[in-house]
């Protein structure tokens, strides 16, 4: 288990070392952009309108074991493993959604790239998909994540939506920000989806 630790963070390591060559003109790592709907003390409504995605599916399911299998082969696919042999610049954050039936790992695409100017993943376990746009519930946590701190948070967002009387819509999902060197600041979230109205009508 510890060599299969060590592998993984010499993984993302890796990648995250690369992303200052692998993104045009250097510079911050792009961030997914979306729209503040409400804040409501630690729980924010967010919109995010659609994106494209390059995504694995696994039959994991526990943190260690999609961020390990996922990002690989993610990684692999935007540092150059693909029909045109391009580089594309990583972004933030990773997005995870891991269940008990299985889970999934995307990074979302630079907002430069239209869907039809990315090329094929010579990994065919590797998909390029179009998110829908969706309104989500949202928590922050800090440090680093793991399997009791995505199950804690995940505990702790539904207690709030609870509290404001508003439904989840289907799988609580993980989004990771931050490269495994940096040690503090570090940013997590918890999101989910949820049925909202502009108006905050439900």
């Amino acid at each position: 288990m510890r060599m299969t630790m060590i592998l993984t963070l010499a993984v993302l390591l890796a990648a995250f070392s690369l992303t200052s060559f692998l993104k045009p003109g250097g510079g911050d790592i792009e961030e997914q952009k979306y729209r503040m709907v409400t804040r409501m003390g630690d729980l924010e409504i967010r919109f995010y309108p659609s994106a494209t995605l390059a995504t694995v599916r696994s039959s994991a399911r526990n943190y260690r074991e999609v961020s390990y299998s996922g990002f690989r082969r993610i990684a692999g696919y935007i540092f150059g493993g693909n029909e045109a042999g391009r580089k594309i610049a990583m972004t933030s954050p990773v997005h995870m959604d891991i269940t008990d039936q299985g889970s999934s790992m995307s990074f979302v695409m630079p907002s430069a790239y239209a869907m039809s100017d990315l090329p094929r993943p010579n990994d065919p376990g590797v998909r390029i998909e179009k998110s829908e746009d969706e309104y989500v519930a949202a928590i922050r946590f800090s440090g680093f994540a793991s399997d009791d701190a995505i199950r804690t948070q995940t505990e702790r967002l539904a207690n709030l939506l609870r509290e404001k009387d508003i439904e989840p819509v289907g799988n609580f999902r993980y989004l990771g920000y931050d490269p495994p060197y940096r040690l503090i600041g570090r940013r997590n979230e918890i999101i989910v989806k949820v049925d909202w109205k502009e108006d905050g009508a439900r």
